[in-house]
């Protein structure tokens, strides 16, 4: 039994398995890349974060044992100027407080800058993703 192109039914279902096979096959190698793609993009970014941790924390270690280490001896210096107030050493204490304020704010706001610079969204991941999406936008509309 022929079908006007010289094949049998069977052949040219055997020819659709073989198509299809391969679809199957080049779609798994192409989903495998673009897995492979994130996974490596990823771990870019959370090598940033491993980078990144360490100064955030070396800032807040640094900020805390400052505070220990830093305040009595402050406390004491800035009190002497005002006494024999009674008041000399809340003033002190409210002085070195806002002093340490303004430094731990710094410290945070520079490690959390070289986190958002870095970004932690997959760009590239992204733009091939969407690349794909308009290719294969483009080959759908072209089969039709």
């Amino acid at each position: 039994m022929t079908n006007g192109n010289a094949r049998t039914v069977p052949e040219a279902i055997n020819e659709l398995k073989q198509e299809l096979r391969q679809m199957k096959e080049e779609l798994n190698e192409f989903l495998g890349t673009r897995v492979q793609m994130l996974r490596s993009e990823m771990g870019e970014k959370l090598r940033m974060i491993r980078l990144a941790a360490p100064t955030m924390a070396i800032g807040l270690v640094l900020l805390f044992t400052a505070w220990l280490v830093f305040t009595g001896f402050l406390v004491t210096i800035i009190a002497q100027p005002f006494m024999p107030s009674p008041w000399a050493y809340t003033i002190s204490f409210v002085l070195v407080a806002v002093l340490y304020a303004i430094v731990g704010g710094a410290a945070a706001y520079l490690g959390w800058k070289q986190l958002r610079a870095t970004g932690l969204k997959p760009e590239r991941t992204i733009r091939v993703l969407e690349q794909d999406r308009i290719w294969l936008q483009t080959e759908a509309k072209s089969q039709l």
